[in-house]
């Protein structure tokens, strides 16, 4: 019989702080980002394939509206984005790194548009959380202008992040859902 006196009693507290310990410290090293770059089904499939990425979140931000719907984020009137927000391991992937997979992903030289996907809310925008964050951001948009890596200069917003809206059920995970790789554009 356990009883609050008994050693394996002790003992249990003891693990069960150990472990608590333990898990509070994996979150720590945590962070998120949030990134907008057309269509949120292939941005979010990006970033998930990246080693470091603990999870990803597709979603609105930037937007005037609470509680934004699909349906009403696509009449653009709402200002939001169609984003991601990314929650990464910063002892396994840095912050400059997903900007680096990020530019990679799109066009950041196209105003308001992804391949066929046309509107506001598929702008090209990073919403930064920190004056780190943006600094990194604004450094990494001035060094591939000036490396003419691109015909057009980078449109891409940089905007404090602000509410992020998770999209309904039926968006997150689009790809895995149905057993794509990814999108095609």
């Amino acid at each position: 019989m356990i009883t609050r006196n008994s050693s394996l009693y002790i003992f249990l507290l003891f693990l069960i702080s150990l472990f608590s310990t333990i898990m509070a410290q994996e979150n720590t090293n945590h962070d998120r980002a949030f990134f907008a770059a057309g269509c949120f089904w292939g941005v979010e499939s990006t970033f998930q394939s990246l080693d470091g990425v603990v999870s990803t979140t597709v979603g609105y931000t930037g937007g005037k509206v609470k509680n934004p719907s699909y349906e009403i984020v696509c009449t653009g009137i709402t200002g939001h984005a169609e984003a991601v927000e990314v929650v990464y391991n910063s002892k396994t992937i840095s912050y400059k790194q997903l900007l680096d997979a990020f530019f990679k992903l799109h066009d950041p030289t196209t105003l308001n548009r992804q391949g066929p996907d046309v509107g506001t809310q598929y702008r090209s925008a990073i919403f930064y959380n920190n004056a780190e964050e943006k600094k990194l951001a604004e450094e990494t948009i001035n060094q591939i202008n000036e490396s003419g890596k691109f015909a057009n200069k980078i449109v891409t917003e940089v905007e404090s992040a602000s509410n992020f809206y998770s999209a309904e059920e039926y968006h997150q995970n689009y790809y895995k859902k149905r057993g794509l790789a990814g999108c095609a554009i």
